[in-house]
């Protein structure tokens, strides 16, 4: 809120030619004494405004004291839960933006001042879409319904964020934006249910009718939405749209129940929760598999697989530096043959590796199957940077533990890649290595045949480097995570959960040089907690002799 002086003051401040000679006139003299009552009540009126802004403020700041409180104490923790870091978005991107605004009186004032030099580094509307977005994806993915995901009731924690009405409201808002009308119903509803409970908001009844019943429309719910249009002209007759729509509506539905020979059905009672309408297929044929895995469901573990794992020291083919402390290695999957290693990384090293890593973040990147060029992309969600052993001796060190452990070549291997997972953070299923034209390996499986097809014109990845395909990844994880962020094979059902400290190896090349289709993987979205990765990728050249090819194509 903005306060502007009187007109009359403004008049008498800034235009002097207009009071000039006005002692030669006592008429206009008497004028001055009506003028000087009206500036004393402008004055008294400015006055009361100035204390209500202040105490609008003082309220903000003692909320902000309480909460900065919290956040501080443990930053890594507060962001662990998705619901606070939306919220964290959006309160800078938009609530201390309306802060501004409200005391904004002179451009040289401290707090102006302050705020002018930190709003550079403030998330702005790109990064609260995308915060929300991610809290949708994670509802999607660990099937959690609008209401618990409201109250931050979420796996793994023992303290609540909630989302208030308007948080749900905005957060419809940009899945209708996006014409997700799926999610934009969802979280209207929710705004609507807590608005209905006796919850404040800022944001109407009448606006939240309005979003709803039109999405709820697009997901085909007729009579739903004339249920909810007839709400929204009861309470706003005069609204713009909801006549033409009711009718609309209407005229829709009894035409189609003329055309199927059908009574006027009733408006469904139930409420409108997580798999009241189908979600909208997308672009990953596994989606379902996936996402199952990701919530611990559909594992193909099962009694006789288990009996062929094992856990053994490893020395690396009697390697000198793992003779004295070999490597503790546990099975994870039989075949493809994917190996856990505890104990990889010490505590000093995996907090030094995120240090120097941590100024180096940048939005991760895919290679555009078409172009070739890297590029950012909606189903890979997370900031990575690239560490040489020049940086530190730290990263030497751990490359050169990689090389022991593994018996293979890393000249030709690319750098320590660290990734760090925010809010939501995944990476849909894929492959490391990059997809060959005509390999053999595919014309057995049609379904796989399917897959490589989509993929038959991706130029040659690694072409430039002239180090081969990627024959094998090593995968550091650098911390726990309390719910969700696991490391998933949809071809063969695995999950494999990320544990501090330790790292898994598998293969993505037969002997031959040709792809195992099956390691087609995924980072599951990280529903509570920061996940950290570091991860090396060993290619092909320098291998000769360290992994001879095989004599058939699926050695």
């Amino acid at each position: 809120m903005r306060t502007f002086l009187p007109f009359v003051l403004w008049t008498l401040l800034c235009c002097p030619a207009a009071r000039a000679e006005i002692f030669t006139s006592i008429s206009q003299m008497t004028d001055l004494i009506y003028t000087e009552k009206e500036l004393v009540q402008s004055l008294r009126d400015y006055i009361r405004a100035e204390e209500s802004k202040l105490a609008a403020v003082k309220s903000w700041a003692h909320r902000l004291d309480d909460l900065t409180r919290v956040t501080t104490s443990d930053p890594e923790g507060y962001l662990a839960h998705p619901v606070n870091a939306y919220k964290l978005m959006k309160r800078l991107n938009t609530q201390w933006s309306e802060l501004e605004t409200l005391v904004l009186q002179n451009p040289s004032d401290g707090f102006i001042s302050n705020m002018s030099v930190h709003r550079q580094y403030f998330p702005g509307d790109e990064d609260e879409t995308g915060a929300a977005k991610a809290l949708m994806r994670l509802q999607d993915t660990y099937q959690l319904d609008s209401e618990a995901f409201s109250r931050g009731k979420l796996p793994g924690l023992h303290h609540n964020a909630l989302l208030s009405v308007d948080d749900c409201f905005d957060m419809g808002k940009t899945a209708y934006n996006d014409e997700d009308y799926y999610h934009a119903v969802l979280w209207m509803q929710q705004a609507l249910k807590q608005l209905d409970g006796g919850e404040e908001s800022v944001g109407s009844k009448a606006d939240i009718l309005d979003y709803l019943s039109y999405s709820v429309y697009q997901m085909g719910d007729l009579a739903r939405a004339i249920e909810l249009t007839r709400r929204l002209v009861a309470i706003a007759p005069t609204h713009q749209r909801a006549g033409g729509n009711l009718r609309y509506f209407e005229h829709l539905l009894l035409k189609q129940l003329n055309e199927q020979n059908q009574d006027y059905p009733p408006a469904p009672e139930e409420p409108i929760r997580l798999g009241t309408y189908r979600r909208p297929k997308d672009h990953l044929p596994e989606r379902e598999a996936y996402e199952a895995l990701c919530r611990g469901e559909g594992l193909q573990m099962n009694e006789a697989r288990r009996s062929r794992l094992f856990c053994r020291y490893h020395d690396g083919r009697r390697n000198p530096r793992l003779l004295l402390k070999p490597m503790k290695e546990e099975d994870e999957w039989d075949s493809p043959h994917i190996v856990r290693y505890l104990e990889m990384l010490s505590h000093e090293e995996t907090e030094r590796i995120k240090e120097l890593a941590k100024p180096k973040l940048a939005r991760a990147t895919v290679r555009d199957p078409k172009t070739g060029v890297l590029t950012t992309a909606n189903y890979r969600v997370s900031k990575s940077a690239w560490l040489e052993e020049e940086d530190d001796p730290v990263i030497a060190r751990v490359n050169q533990r990689i090389e022991d452990i593994t018996g293979l070549e890393l000249d030709t291997a690319e750098l320590l890649q660290v990734a760090n997972y925010g809010v939501g953070g995944q990476y849909e299923p894929h492959y490391d290595f990059s997809r060959r034209p005509f390999d053999s390996n595919l014309k057995r499986d049609g379904n796989r045949l399917a897959t490589f097809l989509n993929y038959k014109d991706e130029p040659d990845a690694f072409k430039r480097l002239g180090t081969g395909n990627r024959v094998a990844t090593f995968l550091n994880y650098m911390s726990d995570v309390e719910a969700g962020g696991a490391t998933v094979f949809p071809d063969f059902g695995a999950a494999i959960r990320p544990k501090k400290g330790t790292a898994v190896f598998w293969f993505n090349l037969f002997r031959s040089g040709e792809g195992d289709y099956r390691t087609r993987h995924a980072a599951c979205p990280v529903l509570v907690g920061s996940k950290w990765v570091s991860n090396k990728w060993i290619h092909e050249r320098g291998q000769e002799f360290r992994r001879p090819c095989g004599l058939t194509e699926v050695d």
